[in-house]
C-alpha cells in the first residue's frame, strides 16, 4: 500500500548503525557455522506490518517459530573445546521452538539525527551453555528475555556519530550494554575516486558470567574502510578489537572485487592473540586463517 507494508513469510531484518557489534539486531538468528563475525543470519519466519506516517515508521512483528543457532561440527571451524549438542537444546519455554515472540520498532529522524527504538519479548537468540550430564558436550540453553534497544546516528559533513544500547532482562539478572563511536570519511584521496573512512568505537557490556558469553564487554575497536568507487566495486574493510582489561585482540580484514561481468572475489583474514587460559577467546588462539573465495555468476 501507499503507507503500509504487510509481510507474511521468512526474511532477514537488520537493525543497527555501528560497525563492530550490532546490539539491537535481534530479529534473526546468527549463523555461526557460516561465519564467526556474526554477520551471517538465518531467515526468520514472521508476520510483520509496517506503517509509514508523518511522525515516523512503526513496524510490528509476530515471530511464530524459533530457529536454533548453528555451530561448527567436530571437524569444522570454529569450534569450542567441547562440541555443541544441537540435538538436545534446552528451552526455558514449555513451547520450546514454537514459542511466539513479538517485537516492535519505531524509527524516524530529527534534522540530521536518525533514531530507532525497539522492544522485543521472546526466546533469546543468544544461547548460554551448560555441560551435558556425561560432560562430553555443551548443551545450548535458550532463555526467555525482554529487551529494549535504541540506535542513533548523527550526520555532520564527513562525520557519522553512531550509538547503540540495550537493556535486557536476561536469564539471571538485568543488564545494559552499549557501543558508540564515529566514522570520519576522507573523500577523493589525492584527487582520485577513492574514499577512506576511519572508524573508532567503544564496546561495553554489563552481563555477568551466567549470561551468554560475549567478547565485546570492555573493548576498543579501530578500523578503516576503503571504497575505490570503481566499476569493479572494490572495497576493503580492516579493523582490530582490543580488550582493555585482558589485552585480547581480534584482527579482521575483508576485501571484495568484481572481475569482468561474471566473476567476484572475496578475501577474509582473521587473527586472534593475547588471550590467556580461561579467557573468552583462548580457544581461538590457534585458529588464525586466510580465506580466498572466487564465485562465478551465470
Amino acid at each position: 500500500g501507499d503507507d503500509y507494508e504487510l509481510l507474511i513469510g521468512a526474511t532477514p531484518v537488520f537493525w543497527g548503525v555501528t560497525e563492530s557489534v550490532h546490539l539491537v539486531d535481534i530479529i534473526n538468528q546468527t549463523d555461526l557455522a557460516g561465519d564467526i563475525d556474526g554477520e551471517d543470519k538465518l531467515g526468520q519466519p514472521m508476520v510483520s506490518l509496517m506503517l509509514q506516517r508523518e511522525w515516523g515508521e512503526l513496524t510490528a512483528f509476530v515471530l511464530p517459530y524459533f530457529r536454533e543457532r548453528t555451530f561448527s561440527g567436530g571437524d569444522g571451524r570454529f569450534r569450542p573445546p567441547l562440541p555443541v549438542d544441537t540435538d538436545n537444546a534446552v528451552y526455558k519455554s514449555s513451547r520450546e521452538d514454537q514459542h511466539v515472540d513479538v517485537a516492535l520498532r519505531y524509527s524516524h529522524y530529527i534534522g540530521d539525527i536518525d533514531i530507532g527504538v525497539n522492544v522485543f519479548s521472546g526466546t533469546s537468540r543468544e544461547p548460554r551453555f551448560v555441560p551435558s550430564p556425561d560432560g562430553s558436550s555443551l548443551l545450548p540453553v535458550y532463555d526467555q528475555i525482554d529487551q529494549v534497544g535504541i540506535d542513533l546516528q548523527y550526520t555532520s559533513d564527513s562525520w557519522l556519530w553512531k550509538f547503540e544500547a540495550i537493556a535486557r532482562d536476561g536469564a539471571t539478572h538485568s543488564f545494559v550494554a552499549a557501543v558508540g563511536g564515529f566514522e570520519f570519511t576522507l573523500y577523493q584521496l589525492r584527487e582520485s575516486a577513492t574514499d577512506l573512512g576511519l572508524l573508532l568505537e567503544y564496546q561495553y557490556d554489563g552481563r555477568n558470567e551466567s549470561e551468554p558469553v560475549t567478547i565485546a564487554d570492555n573493548d576498543l575497536f579501530a578500523g578503516m574502510r576503503l571504497a575505490f568507487n570503481d566499476v569493479q566495486d572494490t572495497t576493503l574493510l580492516a579493523g582490530v578489537s582490543w580488550d582493555t582489561e585482558t589485552g585480547e585482540t581480534f584482527l579482521n580484514i575483508e576485501a571484495e572485487r568484481r572481475f569482468g561481468e561474471d566473476w567476484f572475489g572475496e578475501l577474509r583474514v582473521r587473527a586472534f592473540s593475547g588471550a590467556q587460559p580461561g579467557e573468552a577467546t583462548h580457544w581461538l588462539q590457534q585458529d588464525d586463517y586466510l580465506q580466498l573465495s572466487i564465485s562465478r555468476y551465470f
